[in-house]
């Protein structure tokens, strides 16, 4: 796919800003972190659309999201993530930018392989997954998806904005996120937003 590289950062806002906040920039938003004009955006923007690279849904506010298989360069890089924020393993914390890339290379040397399309490393913060060997200072590899699979590792949005590591459950008429530790109680909400599945754990000693 044939991309400038003012579509390309186009991409990258609206892919780290539906991570951290479930939603994408406003074009004025979008325009601002360019320095260009709110109607280059909209060009650029819509230039994306017919190109596959991204979906808009129709009548609705900051629902541009990177179409399913489209991967960014910077998710392609042998052995390097992009370092999208920290994430919630205790209680849920707001997320912070953070514009860093997780380099596994210099990290754990050529043996652990390359990363796959749509991927992002997040740092863990908290101990409620310890259990499950994701501890506190951990990278843990997600893939970005929305939905999720009963039992899956998931980064979730809640409703108040916030996002936490947990295993995900739908139930009769709720979703319960579960931690692995027991000294936290699972989080219950009627809904909330996926952000991407744990692929993999990181560690650095």
């Amino acid at each position: 796919m044939n991309l400038t590289p003012k579509q390309l950062k186009i991409l990258q806002l609206i892919r780290d800003s539906r991570v951290r906040h479930g939603y994408s920039p406003t074009m004025q938003e979008l325009a601002d972190n360019l320095g260009v004009s709110k109607v280059t955006v909209f060009e650029h923007v819509e230039a994306l659309i017919k190109k596959g690279a991204l979906v808009r849904e129709p009548n609705k506010a900051r629902s541009l999201s990177i179409a399913d298989g489209v991967a960014l360069p910077d998710e392609e890089q042998p052995l390097r993530f992009p370092l999208v924020g920290k994430i919630a393993a205790g209680n849920p914390i707001e997320k912070y930018a953070d514009n860093d890339e997780l380099d596994v290379m210099s990290m754990f040397g050529t043996s652990v392989g390359s990363s796959g399309g749509g991927t992002f490393a997040l740092r863990v913060d908290g101990d409620s997954m310890k259990d499950e060997g994701i501890l506190d200072g951990d990278y843990v590899i997600i893939r970005r998806a929305d939905t999720a699979r009963n039992g899956d590792r998931v980064v979730a949005l809640l409703p108040d904005g916030e996002t936490t590591l947990k295993t995900y459950f739908r139930e009769s008429d709720h979703i319960r996120l579960q931690p692995a530790n027991e000294a936290f109680e699972p989080i219950i909400v009627k809904d909330c937003k996926v952000q991407g599945i744990v692929k993999g754990v990181l560690r650095n000693y």
